[in-house]
């Protein structure tokens, strides 16, 4: 039986069609407790920028929000929440943010209840050789400030987003995982660069299970995903790998391999705090 399942779609601007996308993927799984993460902007990608603002909710309050908590319930799942725009609370809004948003990955347990919520921190501002050109995520998005992590039936859980992978220092700060999440819209041409390679580094180097969830395929705008949801283990294997279709792909979790692998190479407690000269 399998613990950590990674799914995989081509969203469209049309937030009820990429929830029948999502549904049709859910359905398929047994109805046993897992860990389910769904891309970046799994409700709505492939529009202009305001798209998001347009459906962006206040925290705990709307219909995504209560759709997925009523998925998680229905089929007894934990389910990471690839990222949705959450407004700011009225408190921290100001003239500098308008019509801005944080990309908050929210997570369900398998009551329908909220458990955790990370915002991204490392925003997509960078230039890349495709169709897109050029990719400015702070236009309409808020950086998080917070390290989160949260505990499941398989243990520490550690949540990032996708571009938040190329800086292994945020890992660093959280304490000893046993899961990292990374809900992704990596572009097809850094996921054919990078995406394994990071991805398995992170693996080997906190010695825990990464489950790693991409949008797919050509969407609406021209913009193209590389795909290739996967699992890797704490010893840096590929357990599953799901290349350009719209699926899921899945692992089992296996505590006496973690806690082999660390106990044969303790890193956690080989860890040395130096000075800067």
């Amino acid at each position: 039986m399998t613990d950590f399942v990674a799914i995989q779609i081509t969203s469209s601007p049309s937030v009820a069609d990429n929830f029948d996308l999502l549904e049709e993927q859910i359905k398929q799984l047994p109805n046993k407790q897992q860990l389910l993460v769904l891309p970046e902007c799994f409700a709505c990608f492939g529009a202009r920028d305001k798209a998001q603002f347009d459906i962006a909710e206040t925290l705990d309050n709307g219909p995504i929000q209560t759709r997925l908590s009523d998925l998680a319930k229905r089929y007894n799942k934990w389910i990471v929440a690839g990222s949705i725009p959450i407004k700011p609370d009225v408190e921290t809004k100001d003239s500098a943010m308008p019509e801005k948003f944080y990309a908050a990955s929210l997570v369900y347990n398998n009551l329908g209840e909220r458990v955790s919520r990370y915002d991204k921190i490392h925003l997509f501002d960078v230039s890349v050789d495709d169709s897109t050109g050029s990719y400015k995520e702070s236009t309409t998005t808020i950086p998080g400030e917070h390290v989160v992590t949260f505990d499941s039936p398989w243990g520490k859980v550690g949540q990032i987003i996708c571009y938040d992978l190329r800086f292994p220092e945020l890992i660093q700060e959280m304490p000893q995982l046993d899961v990292l999440v990374v809900p992704s819209a990596f572009t097809r041409r850094t996921g054919e660069a990078h995406w394994h390679a990071l991805l398995q580094a992170r693996s080997i180097e906190n010695q825990c299970y990464v489950v790693a969830s991409d949008q797919t395929g050509v969407h609406e705008n021209g913009r193209e995903t590389y795909g290739n949801s996967c699992i890797y283990s704490p010893w840096g294997e590929l357990l599953a790998n799901l290349p350009v279709n719209e699926g899921w792909v899945a692992a089992k979790y296996d505590y006496a391999l973690l806690a082999k692998i660390r106990n044969e190479m303790p890193i956690q407690q080989h860890k040395k705090n130096r000075k800067i000269i």
